[in-house]
């Protein structure tokens, strides 16, 4: 039964996430939400996100040319690693299985409640460690996480009063009464104010973390640049709580961040796009291919890190404490002209630089021509790769065009994702269990996004922290107005 003066939904977070339990839970009869973000304004690292949201089968594959979608469950159980590995304790792996089978199976209806809210994801590309096409994104120029963010916030906006954005709040603790997440206590501007109901947590993970969580769980990682602006971890507000944290040592590496020419130090760097290499760009060392480009984010950076670091063994580095490679992505016109919104920022930037062939060192060149052959179908790839996007440079015969511009960046390993975070369940409630015990729900608690452990493993899928922002965040704001609606209890 409704209560006669039920509480506001409380959203902690801007990101992706709350801002889809935000949506949810007015959808479902939610009186009023209240979405508080410590930052100036919304979207968090979501709105950074550029190669696209994954999901299948969805009305977008290309299924006459490669089948119905039905394999992102066993990329993404492959993804995992050794955390899912048979060796394993059976509970362990039946929760987190649970979990991906709950991300995968709901991935379509995903796409389709975002493409009914306006949002342009008709382009679909194969990104490393996926075995078919199935990351989403729109044909415009603009990213896919600004895409998705700008217009879940502006249908928020529409419900207004009922909904309500508080930038620059900083929650300080959950607030609770009989053993039950009550509301929160947050600080803005200078004054302390708390705030009752029930909580969705979604304030992403730690890689920006550097001094703190980061350096607790990996400080071998120290020095790596990272795309996540530098601010506390959050994880500690849920375990005074008693939540359980899991995989916090689960730290993703992207291989391709840019090393910026006109500023190569900052420790902060855009991120290449996953979709570059999906849409046929290759990585380069010293002009030679290195590694098959479309394996998983965790391989590929392998490969790269354990090349010397630039200035090592060669005299000199580059100053400071900064750890980065010197290697290059390279694009040739096809892969650049279906990657075209994001090199056109990309070369904006300075990040990137067009180059003719015939000015590319003598390496580079016969590397081009022995990947021509590989695309054409002239031999295999010696690494492996089997999927090339839209490279047409060589596509018509063993002469490369000497006037066709490519485009060259450099770029090195960066941190990325935090893979750990709150256990929690298919409902999105934190739970006071470790993963694998008899679930102890947190009454008045849910979670979802980056904050959550234990759906990713070893490694995450490119895609798949867009996806379980939308999957988990739906269920959590859901979740979290039906208890609402019941007065909190």
């Amino acid at each position: 039964m409704a209560s006669p003066n039920p509480p506001p939904v409380i959203v902690v977070g801007a990101g992706l996430a709350g801002l889809s339990a935000a949506y949810s839970a007015l959808q479902a009869g939610a009186p009023s939400v209240r979405l508080l973000e410590r930052a100036a304004k919304p979207g968090g690292n979501s709105i950074k996100a550029s190669s696209g949201i994954s999901g299948a089968p969805t009305r977008f594959q290309n299924v006459a040319k490669y089948g119905v979608d039905h394999s992102f469950w066993d990329d993404t159980v492959k993804s995992a690693g050794t955390r899912l590995h048979a060796s394993v304790a059976e509970p362990i792996r039946t929760q987190r299985q649970g979990l991906i089978s709950l991300l995968t199976n709901r991935s379509a209806s995903a796409i389709d409640f975002l493409t009914d809210l306006g949002v342009d994801l008709s382009v679909v590309a194969q990104l490393g460690g996926h075995s078919k096409p199935r990351t989403h994104r729109g044909a415009g120029k603009t990213p896919p996480g600004a895409a998705i963010v700008t217009t879940l916030l502006a249908k928020l906006k529409q419900a207004e009063p009922r909904f309500e954005l508080v930038t620059e709040a900083e929650v300080t603790q959950l607030l609770t009464e009989d053993s039950r997440v009550a509301g929160v206590e947050y600080r803005k501007g200078g004054a302390v104010q708390a705030l009752h109901g029930p909580v969705v947590f979604t304030t992403g993970g730690f890689g920006g973390d550097t001094h703190g969580l980061l350096a607790k769980y990996r400080p071998d990682l120290g020095g790596l640049p990272s795309t996540n602006d530098p601010r506390p971890g959050t994880h500690t507000l849920l375990s005074d709580v008693g939540a359980k944290l899991v995989d916090m040592e689960s730290v993703q590496i992207h291989p391709t961040g840019f090393v910026d020419p006109a500023n190569a130090q900052t420790p902060i760097k855009f991120l290449a796009a996953e979709v570059l290499r999906g849409e046929g760009g290759i990585l380069l060392h010293k002009g030679k291919r290195i590694v098959n480009e479309l394996e998983t984010r965790e391989r590929v950076s392998k490969v790269i890190m354990d090349l010397l670091p630039e200035g090592e063994g060669e005299g000199e580095g580059e100053g400071g404490d900064l750890r980065q490679w010197d290697v290059q992505l390279l694009l040739d016109p096809g892969a650049t002209e279906a990657a075209a919104g994001h090199v056109g920022f990309y070369l904006w930037k300075g990040l990137v630089q067009k180059k003719k062939v015939r000015d590319l060192d003598v390496t580079t060149r016969e590397t081009l021509r022995e990947y021509a052959a590989v695309v054409r179908g002239d031999k295999k790839d010696a690494f492996g790769r089997i999927a090339f996007g839209h490279w047409n440079l060589g596509a018509e015969g063993a002469d490369i065009d000497e006037d066709a511009e490519v485009c060259v960046g450099r770029v090195t390993p960066i941190v990325h994702f935090t893979m750990g975070g709150a256990v929690f369940n298919e409902q999105a409630q934190v739970l006071a269990s470790e993963l694998g015990e008899p679930q102890k729900p947190i009454p008045g608690l849910w979670a979802a996004g980056e904050i959550t452990g234990g759906i990713h493993g070893d490694n995450r899928l490119g895609g798949s922290s867009l996806l379980e922002c939308v999957v988990f965040g739906r269920i959590a704001g859901e979740q979290a107005a039906q208890s609402a609606l019941k007065g909190g209890a």
